[in-house]
């Protein structure tokens, strides 16, 4: 069996479902093609637990992408295609051990004073903060909505603001490095760092600098953004359009070779004997760890098979998914507060640790740090009867020290339990009698679950400056070209990686139109 179009697509994730729509918009007929049995990949929701609980697989705020000209400029229109979002209120809200706290609010002077509460210099900081990203966020947006080499590096974008000499050192810096000259109380600089984090990048990591100012941010505009009816809403409304403008998504589909023809790509063959051919080209976001499996190893390019084999995938997510028939709720001022996103930050030295724990192997449950999701305390239609769905996630190593990746079979339920402990510690309403079903995914189980979750990061991998920019996915690959013609990338192993954001589809789009005669602002003009 064979068929033909426009572009094929292999993986429906949400970047290459962005990138389907656009090449859409201009007219070309696309077929995406994806392993699972449904469209999204880390942006899908699903019955996990207990039918009519819908839980978010894997990403369940859509922050980032809020800022992309997909959205900000309404660009694909994806509101007519049924994508509508939350904003909740609290945007989070993190408990100490001491019995105090921080919660983070929609109005930023209600934040401030929670600040204002363990610092006044620190809570001036964060306002200060705040100010001083939103003077810039305009150099970072453009840098990320830019596909490599079409426009200025980060460093000179940021140094043509009017304190472009201090925003290059905090580029260059770790978030903690900013943290720790900008705050002075234990507790705010612990708040910092598990916001910071939130990208999955330890925040003692250089490079990591401008998280300090951008994720709070973010948060601080958008709050923690909630698709209604689950995640998966981005990838339905994009399949919709595709669709609507005659494109095919054909799920269940598992893309197991590239067809070569004098060099270059001209479609794929699936698990299943399969074969779709391209009549302009091929867009992958198959994983770049796994890209060299689908095509002979002279066609990759020596160069492009050593950077693939240096990829690293930094650290692995470890969740374990309830359905419950209350939300974790926290003793603040004798009463109790409810918020979608909450968490454990027990302390900067242990915040601190994340990364080293993850580079040694370690499998550390000492009060482990921790994002708690519940997104129907603010979006019920999520699970039936005023119930909740609940999300608990950890951050590990994928291969434990002495003993491999394995044993994760082994120990997930007494990594779970704990977490679970340390939440309860907080929120000692989620007894046994309020959690009605159990589903825990180790780092090895994602990987399971979906391919692209390599070594168990649902960010495709670290987001080092060696693994960043131009250096993404592999130097002298960065602009969504392969080695091989006719063969382009996306996904969160591309510029500028990982999170729900729309930027790799969007940039593989620009790149693609370009090399089509066409032009992504064409497209956008068009409606």
């Amino acid at each position: 069996m064979s068929e033909s179009f426009d572009v094929v697509v292999a993986g429906g994730g949400h970047n290459a479902l962005v990138a389907a729509a656009y090449l859409t918009r201009a007219g070309f007929e696309c077929c995406v093609l994806d392993t699972r049995p449904i469209m999204g990949g880390d942006t899908a929701t699903e019955e996990l637990t207990l039918p009519g609980f819908l839980h978010d697989t894997c990403s369940t705020a859509h922050n980032l992408i809020q800022a992309s000209p997909t959205l900000r400029d309404d660009e694909l229109q994806l509101g007519e295609y049924g994508l509508e979002y939350l904003k909740p209120d609290p945007v989070a809200h993190i408990p100490f051990p001491d019995g105090t706290w921080l919660t983070q609010w929609r109005d930023l002077d209600r934040t401030c004073a929670e600040f204002a509460k363990f610092s006044r210099s620190d809570a001036n900081a964060f306002r200060r903060m705040v100010d001083e990203y939103d003077r810039a966020k305009g150099a970072f947006g453009a840098y990320r909505y830019t596909p490599i080499g079409w426009g200025p590096s980060l460093q000179d974008r940021v140094a043509q603001l009017p304190d472009g000499r201090r925003w290059l050192r905090r580029i260059a810096e770790s978030a903690w490095d900013v943290i720790a000259r900008e705050f002075e109380d234990p507790h705010t600089r612990a708040f910092m760092l598990w916001l910071a984090f939130m990208t999955l990048q330890p925040p003692d990591n250089a490079g990591t600098g401008w998280l300090a100012y951008s994720l709070p941010y973010g948060r601080q505009q958008h709050s923690w953004t909630l698709p209604k009816g689950g995640s998966g809403a981005l990838p339905s409304a994009l399949s919709r359009l595709i669709e609507a403008g005659g494109g095919t998504l054909l799920p269940g589909r598992r893309v197991t070779r590239f067809v070569l023809e004098q060099g270059r790509c001209t479609g794929v063959e699936t698990e299943n004997g399969e074969r779709f051919v391209a009549r302009r080209a091929v867009l992958s976001s198959v994983h770049v760890a796994h890209l060299p499996q689908l095509a002979p190893a002279d066609a990759w390019g020596e160069d492009f098979l050593a950077g693939v084999g240096e990829w690293r995938p930094g650290v692995a997510m470890f969740v374990t998914h309830y359905a419950t028939s209350e939300a974790p709720r926290f003793l603040v001022d004798g009463d109790e507060l409810e918020a979608v996103a909450s968490g454990t930050a027990d302390s900067v030295d242990r915040l601190l640790r994340i990364g080293w724990d993850v580079r040694r192997g370690a499998l550390a449950l000492d009060d482990p740090p921790l994002l708690v999701v519940c997104a129907t305390v603010a979006d019920p239609s999520r699970a039936p009867d005023r119930q909740h769905t609940l999300k608990v996630i950890g951050f590990h190593p994928y291969e434990l020290a002495d003993r491999g990746p394995e044993c994760w079979d082994d120990v997930k339920e007494d990594v779970s339990r704990a977490n679970l402990d340390q939440l309860r510690r907080y929120a000692p309403n989620l007894t046994d009698d309020t959690i009605l079903a159990t589903l825990v995914k180790s780092p090895v189980d994602l990987e399971r679950l979906n391919e692209h979750n390599w070594r168990g990061s649902c960010h495709g991998g670290e987001m080092s400056p060696a693994q960043s920019g131009a250096l993404r996915p592999v130097p002298g690959w960065a602009q969504h070209r392969l080695p091989i013609a006719g063969l382009y990338q996306t996904g969160s192993t591309t510029h500028p990686g990982a999170s729900v954001s729309a930027g790799p589809g969007r940039n593989a789009a620009a790149v693609m139109l370009r090399d089509f005669g066409s032009s992504i602002e064409e497209v956008i003009a068009r409606g």
